[in-house]
């Protein structure tokens, strides 16, 4: 199919791209790494006026470590940026390794993860453990900046917080005594696939105690979502099988999974309980290796 006629802007600084959109309006679109606004372009479910290309943004490119701050990740990093980043691999193996197994090589050469943060979709794999990790984001526009959790930032299934005119910046993972981390997800082929279900956790382990817990569901809900209840009955706890056990049940009772062709409410409930158990015992034993 042939996508509709579009004019092609390429702004050179963060600031023009801002002062585009607001003068375009409604008829632009941001064009990052393009993997899903061409795709939508093509089959007829998008059909801007306008397309606002970020890719002279090369600052928007760089993943560097600030004192202070934590990693800062522009947000047109590709997925395989991020997989082959020395600092990531060695502060935080599990983001790289998440990224590892979104989509295949030319997919994820494109993709950004920007893009896969603003699209808002419940199934994305790296808000889930960009946000076990207590990222933040910086939203830029011509009316100046803020800065959010990153879990404040999804409102529903493709919704979010994101005002007309802003453009997503950076993503910030703070500086941490996290011990341990990882994202499992289930997905209906070996690679490549869109999570089933996906579990991202986050651990700070002293001695046989779990002193702190991040857990984070994906296609579990109309949004990606913190598992609390679980947390809250792992937090200060001795760890032992049996509490691992407790977690994925209550993660899985606090999860609003829908059914869909890629699997039932039902069995993703059950995939959210067996997931959150492995990815704990995962992000454990990291901290104790």
């Amino acid at each position: 199919m042939y996508m509709p006629d579009f004019e092609y802007h390429t702004p050179e600084t963060l600031t023009e791209a801002c002062a585009l959109l607001d003068e375009l309006g409604e008829q632009a679109t941001v064009l990052a790494g393009g993997t899903d606004v061409l795709h939508k372009m093509k089959v007829g479910k998008l059909a801007p006026g306008h397309l606002v290309s970020l890719k002279n943004l090369d600052d928007l490119r760089t993943i560097s470590h600030e004192p202070g701050r934590g990693i800062v990740m522009g947000a047109l990093t590709s997925h395989n940026a991020i997989y082959t980043s020395r600092l990531l691999q060695k502060r935080y193996l599990s983001l790289p390794m998440a990224a590892h197994t979104m989509a295949s090589n030319q997919i994820c050469n494109m993709g950004t993860v920007g893009g896969n943060i603003v699209n808002g979709v419940p199934s994305a794999d790296l808000p889930p453990i960009l946000i076990a990790l207590n990222a933040s984001i910086r939203l830029v526009s011509s009316k100046g900046e803020r800065t959010m959790p990153l879990e404040d930032f999804f409102h529903g299934s493709a919704e979010t917080v994101i005002a007309p005119g802003e453009l997503l910046a950076d993503i910030t993972i703070p500086d941490q005594p996290t011990t341990g981390s990882t994202y499992m997800k289930f997905g209906l082929r070996r690679s490549g696939a869109l999570a089933v279900v996906g579990v991202a956790v986050s651990v700070t382990v002293k001695g046989d105690i779990l002193e702190d817990v991040r857990i984070v569901l994906a296609s579990a809900a109309p949004t990606v979502m913190r598992a609390r209840k679980a947390e809250d009955r792992l937090r200060g706890k001795k760890i032992s099988d049996e509490l691992l056990a407790e977690a994925g049940e209550e993660a899985a009772a606090e999860s609003r999974p829908r059914d869909s062709i890629r699997g039932s409410a039902e069995y993703r409930r059950n995939l959210v309980g067996v997931l959150t158990k492995r990815a704990l015992r995962k992000a454990i034993d990291e901290g104790h290796s």
